[in-house]
């Protein structure tokens, strides 16, 4: 049987047995909005800090792991915690994408307590990225809550397809970038720092594809079916890969981690990768002052302010970092005319 004919009759076979068996199986993509939040049996938090926490919790992270916990101390009054059981060794091994995960997490928290009337006060407990405490805080009734829209958080994604070319206006420019432009970096796909990090972006991601443990820790960290999303609620789902319809289905039900690491699933994620970087308007590098946990943690929180604004801009925005986990790679990206925390994918969005 030729390959052709075999992949025919394969579809033919997935088109039927979809027809069959779809209401008896793993039916939709579970996405956000999908999501309750979980019982608090204990009524221990007060409804409106469940609701804070529930809304900083949305924050990006590395393969979703969510690497935060919190802490209980009295009411309004929590430790943030880093939570070892979701680090990613094998692409973070010195935690430092832990703590801008982390650094997202209060950002939201802020957002969403100033919603609410609250005001923070920040107290940092970390020397180090790997320690279990680090950050406490105390919110206190404030008498001008902020007017953060927090639809913002709750409609924040990661795009991966349909990007356009078009370089960004400059208003939109100035509207991301000159509230830091000594952080924040627009890189038009016209420029060489911007067709490097492209070249750089695509070589770094088929080093890390082939690198099993890297692979396999993606692999663990993907939710191939709806009823593991909503039981683990974290990872990776098909529906925030974007793989819909049919194909969905098919993952849904028929995948699992030995299939990540098949050849041809490393594969396909290169060449999608290779897409991604060709379709877009350029790069916006977030910088950060230092590798202190200080630092790291404000980069985080730099970066998700960032990705709060993009939305109503028409613009999407995915972040890239497998750049800076690879040390070949790396070491070429630190002796360029630039150094960088967080790359980060940009593109007007059709």
């Amino acid at each position: 049987m030729n390959r052709i004919k075999f992949i025919g009759i394969i579809s033919g076979t997935i088109g039927l047995v979809g027809t069959t068996t779809y209401l008896l199986s793993d039916r939709t993509n579970l996405v956000r909005a999908d999501v309750q939040q979980a019982e608090d049996n204990h009524k221990t938090l007060k409804p409106d800090e469940k609701e804070i926490l529930f809304l900083a919790s949305l924050a990006p992270s590395g393969h979703n792991t969510q690497p935060w916990f919190v802490r209980y101390l009295e009411p309004y009054h929590w430790i943030i915690g880093n939570d070892k059981s979701k680090w990613l060794p094998a692409v973070d091994p010195t935690q430092r994408e832990t703590m801008l995960s982390i650094g997202a997490f209060l950002q939201n928290l802020e957002y969403a307590a100033g919603s609410f009337g609250y005001a923070c006060d920040w107290k940092l407990l970390a020397t180090t990225n790997q320690d279990d405490r680090v950050m406490e805080v105390k919110l206190s009734k404030t008498a001008s809550p902020n007017n953060f829209d927090i639809t913002k958080i709750t409609s924040r994604r990661t795009v991966r397809s349909n990007f356009l070319n078009d370089l960004l206006k400059q208003e939109d420019i100035t509207y991301l970038v000159d509230s830091e432009p000594e952080f924040i970096h627009y890189l038009p796909n016209t420029s060489k720092e911007s067709k490097f990090i492209d070249e750089q972006t695509i070589a770094a991601n088929r080093l890390q594809s082939y690198r099993d443990p890297a692979q396999q820790e993606l692999a663990d960290w993907i939710r191939f079916s709806s009823r593991d999303a909503d039981k683990y609620r974290d990872g990776l789902t098909t529906a925030g890969m974007e793989i819909t319809g049919i194909p969905g289905w098919v993952v849904r039900n028929s995948y699992d981690k030995d299939n990540v690491m098949t050849k041809d699933f490393r594969e396909r994620g290169i060449d999608n990768i290779q897409k991604e970087v060709s379709e877009s308007a350029g790069w916006i590098l977030i910088t950060s002052q230092d590798n202190s946990v200080a630092a790291l943690l404000e980069t985080g929180r730099r970066m998700e302010r960032l990705f709060l604004k993009v939305r109503e801009r028409n613009i999407a925005i995915h972040p890239m970092t497998q750049i800076l986990e690879e040390p070949s790679i790396r070491a070429k990206f630190d002796r360029f005319s630039f150094r960088a925390t967080k790359p980060t994918k940009t593109s007007s969005k059709g």
